[in-house]
């Protein structure tokens, strides 16, 4: 059993007070795909680093398998790594890359290709055994990175944004590959990503982090329907939430001279916090029908996003501040609208979100 625990694990480098991992409580079950995801700076790879033996543990503890390895050095922690720029050896051979750690440990040369040869055909790496690496394209190089942890047959594999240097098209073939093959190995895997579209689309549950400190950790459906505060709702889901700073009313919150409803737990929930004004979030999505007239949101088009299957537009409210970013809804109507057109949105009861505006805090 290869389950992972976090338990109030902190990283504080010297000359910053500040933890870069702030007192990290988190526990990933035997063969859970968990992702780690969140801005630059919010300690995802830190947290990372601290469970593969390469940072610190100040304070607190990381367990693998029940065992404290907070002092254990990482040659003994028996997990897997693969980075973000692939470190493979150059003057080696696909196949030397790949059973270079099995080599290390004395394994004899017949055992060793077999496994190799059994890992390569499982990521359709066969005919590039004998090739050096920059004879790769990127993404075969990082098959090659995956290859090599997998032959190794650890207890946990590690993964710091294995795809950030592939290029789109690629990036979605490739995570859909890496989910299909955790999949089928059990392995317990814990991946380290910016991108919150790959997080959604690749973990069994995913961990936000803000600033060292974990914000929400849920499964994707649960953090996009449900965020526990305005960062989260803020960072999943693409486009982003909207979310506006706006006045309660007795009916609701009042969005650009247009209330919005709210239900009766919300609304006694701000009553009994003593609100009177609060952070509303709307998803582009929750736009059911736009018009050129009637009741609802108005907003003036400043931009239209064509993605295909989807349509977004962007643009501004009444009452919204020159700085303020552009309000996004998803466009499914047959009209072309213009840029300077004014629209008329209307939402779906029920979709609406409602935080906390100093702590940023689910309300209701």
């Amino acid at each position: 059993m290869a389950e992972v625990r976090y338990i109030e694990a902190s990283r504080i480098y010297p000359g910053n007070p500040k933890p870069a991992v702030d007192s990290l409580s988190l526990d990933i079950a035997d063969g859970e795909f968990m992702v780690l995801v969140g801005p630059s700076g919010s300690g995802k790879s830190t947290a990372l680093r601290m469970l593969a033996g390469l940072e610190d543990v100040d304070t607190g503890q990381i367990q693998i398998g029940g065992v404290d390895v907070s002092d254990t050095p990482a040659k003994d922690r028996d997990i897997a790594m693969v980075f973000q720029n692939y470190a493979l050896y150059p003057h080696l051979s696909v196949a030397e890359n790949m059973g270079f750690a099995l080599k290390l440990k004395g394994m004899p040369k017949a055992q060793r290709q077999e496994k190799i040869l059994e890992v390569a055909k499982m990521l359709d790496l066969e005919k590039y055994l004998d090739r050096k690496p920059k004879a790769l394209s990127g993404g075969q190089r990082q098959r090659v990175a995956m290859g090599r942890a997998i032959v190794r047959q650890p207890s946990v594999f590690l993964m710091d944004e294995p795809l950030s240097n592939l290029d789109a098209q690629l990036r979605v073939e490739t995570r859909a590959n890496i989910a299909a093959l955790q999949a089928r190995l059990a392995v317990t895997t814990i991946y380290v990503t910016h991108d919150q579209v790959e997080a959604m689309t690749m973990g069994h549950r995913v961990a936000v982090l803000k600033d060292g400190v974990l914000q929400q950790v849920d499964t994707p459906r649960n953090l996009y329907d449900k965020p526990a505060n305005s960062f989260v709702a803020g960072f999943i889901g693409s486009p982003a939430m909207n979310l506006r700073t706006v006045r309660l009313v007795p009916a609701g919150a009042e969005l650009g001279g247009t209330v919005i409803p709210l239900s009766r737990e919300t609304l006694t929930a701000a009553a009994t916090a003593g609100l009177s004004t609060v952070v509303l979030g709307i998803r582009p999505e929750a736009a059911t029908e736009i018009g050129p007239d009637g009741d609802g949101l108005p907003m003036e088009v400043q931009l239209i996003e064509e993605l295909g299957a989807d349509r977004y537009l962007h643009g501004v409210i009444p009452g919204d501040d020159p700085g303020a970013k552009r309000f996004i809804v998803r466009y499914l109507g047959r009209e072309n609208p213009h840029i300077g057109d004014k629209v008329v949105i209307r939402f779906e009861a029920g979709k609406e979100h409602v935080f906390h505006p100093e702590t940023g805090a689910r309300v209701g």
